[in-house]
């Protein structure tokens, strides 16, 4: 069992294409976000809504419309979006095991129950760690990586794809209704 969401993966993905090679940020719906990665909509909506409520990204208004990076790239930090996605997690939940050896039959000594266990001490330092190379990591980091890897064109693949998209959002929000005159807004994102 992983110890994060499949949330804090679609999340992460979802935040590196809002953030371009150079660090400009980008501007999605929930909707497109879905179809460029192949994951459900509803699902990564919940996700939003969270990375919302964290302040990690904003809804922007309009027929294009969607979300945008709340604050700078170089300013959300991989552990800022497992936070805001799953929440403060405990990596170990120690239950106090160390007492209950047969050998204690029933009465363990103080010697054995003196002070922090061992074992969740150990796990205490390790979540420690991990929660501090997430926090050192940027989603510019991330993005800057992904964008190495990929071919020089990708990035502008992904920026002809979402304006595309926000082209069709656009032009069908000018359509009116015939007999009431009313335009016609996507507001399915």
């Amino acid at each position: 069992m992983s110890l994060y969401s499949a949330g804090v993966e679609y999340g992460i993905h979802c935040l590196i294409f809002l953030v371009g090679n150079s660090g400009d940020t980008r501007e999605a719906s929930v909707r497109d976000l879905a179809e460029l990665q192949g994951v459900p909509v509803d699902y990564l909506a919940k996700i939003f809504t969270k990375l919302a409520k964290a302040k990690l990204v904003v809804a922007t208004e309009g027929v294009r419309g969607g979300f945008k990076l709340a604050r700078p790239s170089d300013e959300i930090t991989l552990l800022d979006i497992v936070n805001a996605i799953d929440g403060r997690k405990a990596i170990f939940e120690c239950r106090e095991i160390r007492g209950r050896c047969a050998l204690f039959e029933g009465q363990a000594p103080d010697w054995a129950l003196d002070g922090h266990c061992s074992v969740h001490g150990a796990m205490l330092t390790a979540q420690k760690r991990m929660e501090e190379a997430l926090a050192q990591q940027t989603i510019l980091d991330i993005a800057r990586r992904v964008g190495r890897k990929a071919p020089a064109e990708f990035n502008a693949k992904v920026d002809n794809w979402m304006n595309d998209r926000r082209e069709k959002k656009g032009a069908s929000s000018t359509q009116t209704n015939d007999d009431q005159h009313i335009p016609v807004t996507d507001i399915t994102g």
